[in-house]
């Protein structure tokens, strides 16, 4: 198997073996990515297909003294963001200075698989799903999402308490039906 950036150098010159092995080698790492802010298989292969194209042209600006791996997800991040954007602003946003706040205890997701939960992720709102996978898997803070998605911080913040409120609600329904199918054992 050859190098990164061996493989890299041949992508930039055109190679399609090159740049198809590029696809190949790192696709399935960067899918998970693409389902978390999509709403559906399609749409994340969508956004893959658009961030791999992006990657492609951008390859040349690419500087070594970045991880590959974290230099694509980025463009991942950027491109599901943009793919989402004009969902974005078609659905109400409530700033959190007028949403009455509670503390949320734990969540409890023990008893689930991963594909029910990406299920659950992929039933937020577009805007709730984006806030909550920027703040708490991305690790941004509310601060430059805001600025990411041109909405204020309070909004932000409101979109990510609002993924955990339905999230919440989602993973309790799904535990109470995994506890009455155990009883009916």
């Amino acid at each position: 198997m050859i190098e990164d950036i061996e493989l890299i150098q041949k992508c930039i010159k055109g190679n399609l073996k090159a740049q198809r092995e590029l696809y190949d080698r790192y696709a399935a790492k960067l899918m998970p990515m693409a389902m978390r802010y999509a709403k559906s298989q399609e749409d994340a292969e969508d956004i893959l297909q658009d961030a791999f194209i992006k990657i492609f042209n951008s390859l040349e600006s690419f500087r070594k003294e970045a991880q590959f791996l974290t230099w694509m997800k980025r463009i991942v991040i950027n491109t599901a963001i943009n793919h989402n954007r004009k969902k974005l602003y078609q659905q109400p946003m409530l700033d959190i200075e007028k949403t009455p706040l509670h503390v949320e205890k734990e969540l409890v997701i023990s008893q689930l698989h991963f594909s029910e939960l990406m299920a659950m992720f992929q039933k937020l709102p577009v805007g709730c799903r984006t806030v909550f996978n920027l703040y708490a898997i991305e690790g941004y803070a509310h601060k430059e999402i805001a600025e990411m998605l041109e909405i204020s911080e309070g909004t932000s913040k409101s979109q990510f308490a609002r993924a955990r409120t339905l999230l919440k609600q989602m993973i309790e329904e799904a535990e109470r039906v995994i506890t009455s199918n155990v009883s009916m054992s």
